[in-house]
């Protein structure tokens, strides 16, 4: 792999596209766009318009290739974890390497072994993960290359998804004009960004990652992703009841619930929050309205959370991860840590240009399609890079010569204006 590499990401949220490109450079990952377009084509289980979603990631594309100079041929995406399912496999391949060393067609030949199981018509399969290597009798969660053995087990995890939503998602993405590089499920994809599975290791994680329609529920437990579920509640369902008190739209209920409620206090300020005009009258929503709009919809959801984990907070030592769009509400994590009893914490990637929680999964899907690099060997990257090479290089001359417009050659020209050297 060269030193600089660059891939785009798409996931479609419940009501918008959500494109990020960026780049690989020395071990250091840097975002270079962000798009975010609207759109009303998917629910958290089935895509309901295709041609709303095509539109959408080919608008996102388009304008990240006004403002990037190159055009977006490939991407990384990521599939609901609705209906989630695994299988787990212990394969066994003879080495066929020279002087019994393992190589990657080693574990090349352990996939293609794991992916003949049967996993039943309703199902994809999203991807293949490799957990666990044992060489000799010692296990590692790193590719052992080059080690001597006769035999090479490799413990392989076979995550799927519902079978038409992914080939739905697929085809509007290849509809767009895009090809799909690779897919991930959206919790495994946060899962990498917010780097739990290290966590996962020795305590279990709760992932919750809430958009506006639906919560995703993934369990993460010795490394590796166990188990997923969705709850038909988001924080739109939730903003709805603004919605439908004051008569605001939807993206601004949901706003306003973010980043203008603190949740988890008992009294809040009676300032306004949002102020509008409504059949020639001035209203206003403050702080402890909205608090109080909301909170039956907060307290149902944090009983279905409830409801759902107590199961897993009886196995063990356990933290709950809140992201997603949900992941940017006030005092959300506070409400449900005292619920649970268990530590609970909001996650915001804090990449520049990318420190927004709606944007976790969609971050996640470069960390996990590079750790995946090594055994697939893939190496192209997603934009003509030709193009890239040539928009990023340009420096407009001059009709004075070849002087680049730098701030210290406006301000000479200022100081020197109207001079003349006698």
């Amino acid at each position: 792999m060269s030193d600089k590499q660059i891939f785009a990401a798409v996931e479609a949220a419940d009501h918008e596209i959500r494109l990020v490109v960026g780049e690989f450079f020395n071990t250091r990952f840097n975002i270079i766009k962000v798009e975010r377009v609207p759109m009303n084509g998917v629910t958290y289980d089935k895509v309901t318009d295709p041609e709303l979603v095509t539109k959408a990631v080919r608008k996102a594309a388009d304008d990240a290739k006004r403002m990037i100079g190159a055009e977006i041929r490939s991407v990384v995406l990521a599939i609901p974890a609705y209906k989630m399912k695994r299988y787990s496999a212990k394969v066994t391949v003879d080495v066929e390497g020279i002087n019994s060393e393992v190589t990657i067609q080693d574990v090349r030949n352990a996939i293609r072994k794991a992916q003949q199981t049967d996993i039943g018509r309703e199902y994809a399969l999203v991807q293949t993960v490799c957990v666990k290597y044992i060489v000799n009798g010692i296990s590692t969660r790193r590719i052992p290359l080059g080690e001597k053995c006769s035999q090479l087990t490799v413990d392989i995890d076979l995550l799927c998804a519902d079978r038409q939503l992914s080939y739905d998602l697929v085809g509007c993405v290849e509809n767009a004009g895009l090809s799909v590089t690779d897919i991930f499920l959206d919790v495994f994809a946060v899962g990498k960004e917010a780097a739990l599975f290290e966590q996962s290791v020795n305590r279990q994680v709760i992932i919750l990652k809430v958009e506006r329609e639906a919560t995703t529920l993934g369990l993460l437990r010795k490394g590796r992703l166990t188990t997923a579920a969705v709850l038909p509640i988001g924080i739109g369902t939730i903003a709805g009841l603004v919605t439908d008190k004051y008569g605001i739209s939807t993206d601004m209920a949901v706003e306003l619930m973010k980043y203008s409620a603190r949740l988890d206090q008992e009294k809040c300020s009676t300032n306004p929050v949002h102020i509008w005009s409504q059949d020639n009258e001035t209203r206003t929503i403050n702080e402890q309205e909205l608090v109080d709009c909301v909170a039956p919809g907060v307290q149902a959801w944090l009983k279905a959370i409830l409801k759902t984990c107590v199961p897993i907070l009886q196995a063990g030592e356990t933290t709950v991860i809140i992201t997603g769009e949900g992941g940017e509400t006030e005092g959300l994590d506070r409400l449900l840590q005292k619920q649970l009893g268990v530590e609970t914490k909001c996650y915001i990637p804090q990449t520049l240009g990318g420190r927004n929680a709606g944007l976790t999964a969609c971050l996640g899907l470069f960390y996990a399609y590079q750790d995946k690099l090594p055994v697939s060997g893939l190496t192209e990257d997603s934009l003509d890079m030709d193009a890239f090479s040539r928009a990023v290089s340009f420096r407009e001359k001059k009709p004075d010569g070849n002087r680049e417009d730098t701030l210290t050659n406006k301000l000479r020209g200022i100081f020197l204006e109207g001079k003349r050297v006698n």
